[in-house]
């Protein structure tokens, strides 16, 4: 039986072996910067995956390794660690969730590109006065801050789809312990992805002919994770700081670039 055969049996038509053996790569690479820095998989997957495969398909793809490495990500230090962490942001988590409800029903109202701009624009002015040293830090995560950053992080995550920037800026902000931001965007991230899961279920993007392919992608998305999480577990406080600034400089430059050319 041939590698093409077996592909046609079990993943969507648009994939061939060098695709595959593509969309390996590229998940390993998203697995291996959400180990460093705990985000960034399913922007890393949706852009590499949307070079070669219609978008449809590169959503279906980044589901199940986004869903499984962010409950990995978020239990790494057991199960109590991650309660603690749910507990001590869980203004955070309420607000955030209440606004992101609030503002997905205004999601055919607002122009997508304009809150793609003006997203993009916010996180990387931030990541780059953070990166020069010309930002003030949060010193302290008052209940009236942590609502206020999760109200503007969920609001602009329910018609855009995207939260991770803002909580991240937050918590770096905040010069949150490496292990800690960890986990509570694992929390963050793994309940975001439950959320995915069930509704592309109900959307048919997650079918029995993608379904098989995002299985697929899990194993090297762990990979990755793993080589990513022993550099991380070697890099020192700052140096963790600067590795997720930079990485949130590029998310934000992709957020303007989708926003500009939509």
């Amino acid at each position: 039986m041939s590698e093409n055969y077996v592909i046609a049996l079990f993943l969507p038509a648009d994939l061939d072996v060098v695709n595959l053996w593509f969309a390996f790569a590229i998940a390993v690479l998203a697995g291996l910067v959400k180990g460093l820095v705990g985000f960034a998989m399913p922007m890393i997957l949706v852009s590499g995956l949307s070079l070669f495969l219609p978008p449809e398909i590169a959503l279906a793809g980044l589901i199940f390794p986004t869903f499984v490495t962010n409950g990995m990500q978020a239990l790494r230090q057991g199960a109590e660690a991650a309660w603690q962490s749910i507990k001590r942001f869980r203004i955070f988590l309420l607000v955030g969730l209440v606004f992101l409800l609030f503002s997905a029903q205004f999601v055919r109202v607002f122009p997508a590109d304009v809150m793609l701009i003006v997203l993009g624009t916010l996180v990387t002015t931030f990541a780059l006065l953070q990166l020069f040293g010309l930002a003030i830090p949060i010193r302290a995560a008052t209940t009236r801050v942590e609502a206020t950053v999760a109200a503007i992080a969920g609001f602009i995550g329910g018609f855009s789809g995207i939260w991770g920037p803002p909580t991240v800026a937050y918590l770096t902000a905040l010069g949150t312990e490496k292990k800690e931001q960890m986990r509570v965007q694992g929390v963050i991230y793994g309940l975001g992805a439950v959320a995915l899961l069930v509704a592309h279920l109900g959307s048919g993007v997650m079918r029995a002919e993608t379904a098989p392919f995002s299985m697929a992608l899990v194993p090297p998305a762990i990979l990755g994770m793993w080589c990513g999480s022993q550099l991380q577990d070697r890099i020192n406080q700052h140096t963790f700081r600067r590795a997720t600034l930079i990485v949130l400089l590029i998310a934000g430059a992709n957020l303007l670039r989708r926003g500009l050319v939509m």
